[in-house]
């Protein structure tokens, strides 16, 4: 159990993260500053200092926020099935309507073109990208046990990547793109165990 202390510091820091989304929403990720989330805050500069140590570290960590709670979501809907096509429709339209809805994450998930962006997408896992392929991997590990990992990992990553670039350049409707998407992963996740069956 943690001790009433840590619950506060917790509770703070939550809070600051959701002044700091405020902050980075209305004035984009140069224009969050440590001072302005305190004062709104109603702490010291010091304290977030103390609890996120600089201006990056308070930005690295509403990045990775965000990147759990989307990554959560996207666990629930490719656990939603067993299907490997319906995990995957249902996963990349999650993503694709979220991303639509949620300038921010938007922004993570395409790093809107800036390399000040750039160095908040490498958490201490990794790359976000990374981070994806290897939480969603294990959801569909845990639901097709006989799939080899690598199979996995390399659809979670094919499917990421793809989708990551239709919400950077959205042509069609999410339906249709979510569709097409989880047409090729099916079809490469049934090629693969046809290969492996074959040559084990």
């Amino acid at each position: 159990m943690r001790a009433p202390d840590d619950r506060g510091r917790l509770k703070m820091m939550e809070a600051a993260l959701d002044v700091a989304a405020d902050e980075v929403a209305t004035h984009g990720w140069e224009g969050l500053q440590v001072q302005t989330v305190a004062v709104r805050l109603g702490v010291s500069r010091q304290t977030l200092y103390n609890a996120f140590t600089n201006k990056h570290g308070l930005a690295q960590a509403l990045v990775l926020r965000l990147t759990e709670r989307f990554l959560d979501g996207v666990e629930t809907a490719l656990a939603g099935s067993n299907d490997v096509f319906e995990q995957w429709r249902a996963a990349i339209a999650y993503t694709l309507d979220t991303a639509a809805g949620d300038p921010l994450l938007k922004s993570i998930l395409t790093a809107d073109g800036r390399d000040d962006l750039l160095p908040l997408l490498t958490i201490d896992a990794g790359p976000i990208v990374h981070i994806a392929r290897e939480r969603l991997a294990e959801v569909v590990v845990r639901a097709h046990p006989d799939l080899p990992a690598t199979v996995a990992r390399d659809a979670a990553e094919t499917a990421t990547r793809l989708a990551i670039s239709h919400v950077v350049l959205p042509l069609h409707e999410n339906d249709h793109v979510a569709t097409h998407i989880a047409v090729l992963i099916s079809r490469y996740v049934a090629h693969a165990e046809r290969t492996s069956t074959a040559n084990p």
